[in-house]
């Protein structure tokens, strides 16, 4: 009878063990944007933090993205395990069957739900020392580089526009790859870009030619239609006050079909991990409980329960 007992606890422990790894780990695939960006780079600190959070027990993969719709339109043949980024405003675009989105519906985007925000894409509008220039008015008759293809070539032509400068300045033929050395050796006067804050070629810019960052006024803000943002004295080099800009939020969504506790561990292990995701890449110090109100559509239940547990305020939409 003893020996029956003890095999019956050694088969109970095997199969305890053999059981463990089924829900102890956890994998996740997070997809952001392209190679070589500060998104991509942000996906591979969160995946370095969900590790070290969950003691291993949360694996994140990171692929690369090709852009926020794209992101967006591979709900439809992904899985639970799927994390992606985007700018609220294109899922709701998506649920809506709009825009980009207009004939390419799925019911699969109504089931599209918000884990945490991510840094915004945040405008500069980037002047050398040189130039003179500390207004936006001021850019008449300078030459500007904007690029090619991106958010914030798109969105800085929309701005030149509004603010009566459309035909005004000499938009310089190049990548924004090559902003910084054409800003120094004279090429151009300033460029525009977009991405999380400090921007990267913003700080090398700073440091090796000297710029103003421009600031715009509250009107401005307002006929841009997007959220107001503001970079604190000196975030660069030089800057002594701070400069008031425009933003587009950008979280990070899962789907209804990630179940509750795994939302939960990934929202819970991004905010207790997000600040020392900071000492090492100064832009996630811009992320706050204030962006929580960017978050326009729902968001996941699990997540939800960590807010609530957290004390953040949500709104009736995001429940």
């Amino acid at each position: 009878m003893l020996t029956a007992i003890r095999w019956l606890a050694g088969a109970a422990a095997a199969g305890a063990m053999l059981a463990t790894p089924a829900w102890a780990e956890t994998r996740v695939t997070y997809k952001s944007a392209k190679a070589g960006t500060s998104y991509y780079q942000m996906g591979v600190q969160i995946s370095e933090a969900m590790k070290a959070g969950s003691g291993g027990d949360i694996i994140v993969t990171v692929e690369e993205g090709q852009g926020s719709v794209q992101n967006v339109m591979e709900v439809r043949a992904r899985g639970g395990d799927y994390v992606f980024t985007t700018p609220p405003a294109l899922v709701g675009l998506a649920q809506g069957g709009k825009a980009m989105f207009e004939g390419k519906g799925d019911p699969a985007f109504d089931e599209i739900r918000a884990l945490f925000p991510i840094p915004s894409l945040t405008m500069h509008f980037v002047m050398s020392e040189a130039s003179g220039v500390t207004t936006l008015a001021g850019m008449e008759g300078k030459t500007i580089l904007l690029g090619k293809g991106s958010f914030g070539a798109t969105e800085g032509e929309k701005y030149l526009g509004l603010f009566g400068l459309e035909g005004k300045v000499t938009i310089a033929d190049a990548e924004l790859s090559n902003a910084v050395a054409a800003l120094k050796n004279g090429q151009i006067d300033g460029f525009v870009t977009a991405g999380s804050w400090p921007a990267p070629n913003v700080v090398e810019a700073a440091a090796s030619a000297g710029v103003t960052v421009l600031s715009l006024d509250d009107d401005q803000v307002a006929q841009t239609k997007r959220t107001r943002l503001v970079i604190p004295a000196g975030t660069y080099a030089g800057q002594d006050a701070d400069i008031v800009t425009t933003s587009l939020p950008v979280v990070a969504y899962a789907t209804t079909g990630m179940d509750d506790e795994t939302a939960y561990q990934l929202t819970r292990t991004f905010w207790e991990g997000k600040a020392k995701m900071a000492e090492s890449a100064a832009w996630w110090a811009g992320v706050d409980e204030s962006l929580m109100a960017t978050i326009t559509g729902k968001i996941h239940p699990g997540a939800v329960r960590y807010y609530q547990e957290a004390g953040f305020a949500l709104t009736e939409g995001q429940m």
